[in-house]
C-alpha cells in the first residue's frame, strides 16, 4: 500500500549466507527451526563480519542514435549484473575451497594421528558454480530468504593478516543464467506487508 508506513521498513538485523549443489531446492517452508527448512544440500558458511551482505543489480543500457536527434531514440538491454559481496569470518573446509576454488574434497590429510592438513591452491582458475542461499530476519515475524539457484565467486578480497583483527575471506558471487524461461534468483518471504489475495 502507497504512502508512510513504518511497519515496511527492513532491518536486517541477523542472517546468514548458504551455498548448495547447483538448482538446489528453494525453502519455501518457515517452521521454528529454519535450518530443516533449507534441508541438508544447503551448507551454512557461519559466521561473516558486521558488513552484513552487499546486494547488487547493475543493468547496462546501450542507447540507440540517430541522425535527426541529440537524444538517444531508444535503449537496448545490454548486460545484468546481479551480485552479493559478503566477508566470511570462519576457515574451514567450506570457506576456504569457496574462497580459493576447489572443494572440500581437495584437502590432504596428514599420516594417520597427524593434525596437519594440506590444500592446494589451484595454478589457473577454476570453474566452481554453486547455489547460493541468503537469509535475513528483521525481529520475530519478518524472514527474508534470497536465493542464487547458478553462480560463482567471480572476484576476492585481499585477505588481511593483523594482530588486533579477524581475517576475512572476502568474495562477490555473481548470478549466472540457470536457462531458459528460469528465474535469475527468487525471493521467498514471510512479511505481512505483502498482501496475498484472498485463496493465494
Amino acid at each position: 500500500m502507497a504512502g508512510n508506513n513504518s511497519s515496511e521498513i527492513r532491518v536486517a538485523g541477523t542472517g546468514r549466507i548458504l551455498v548448495a549443489n547447483l538448482n538446489a531446492p528453494l525453502p519455501e517452508a518457515f517452521s521454528d527451526d529454519p535450518a530443516a527448512d533449507w534441508g541438508s544440500e544447503w551448507t551454512d558458511l557461519g559466521y561473516t563480519s558486521t558488513d552484513g551482505v552487499t546486494f547488487s543489480k547493475k543493468d547496462k543500457l546501450d542507447p540507440v542514435e540517430t541522425w535527426q536527434s541529440i537524444s538517444p531514440a531508444r535503449f537496448v538491454y545490454a548486460d545484468r549484473d546481479l551480485t552479493l559481496k559478503f566477508s566470511m569470518l570462519q576457515f574451514n573446509e567450506d570457506t576456504l575451497p569457496f574462497f580459493l576454488g576447489g572443494s572440500g574434497g581437495d584437502f590432504r590429510r596428514g599420516a594417520e594421528g597427524s593434525n596437519t592438513v594440506q590444500f592446494d591452491v589451484p595454478d589457473g582458475p577454476t570453474f566452481d558454480e554453486r547455489a547460493l542461499g541468503l537469509e535475513f530476519t528483521d525481529g520475530t515475524a519478518v524472514t527474508y530468504r534470497f536465493v542464487i539457484p547458478r553462480g560463482q565467486v567471480t572476484a576476492t578480497d585481499d585477505i588481511k593478516l593483523a594482530r588486533k583483527a579477524a581475517a576475512m575471506l572476502g568474495v562477490t558471487f555473481t548470478a549466472l543464467s540457470p536457462g531458459e524461461g528460469q528465474a535469475l534468483a527468487t525471493f521467498v518471504m514471510k512479511d505481512a506487508a505483502y498482501a496475498v489475495p484472498a485463496g493465494a
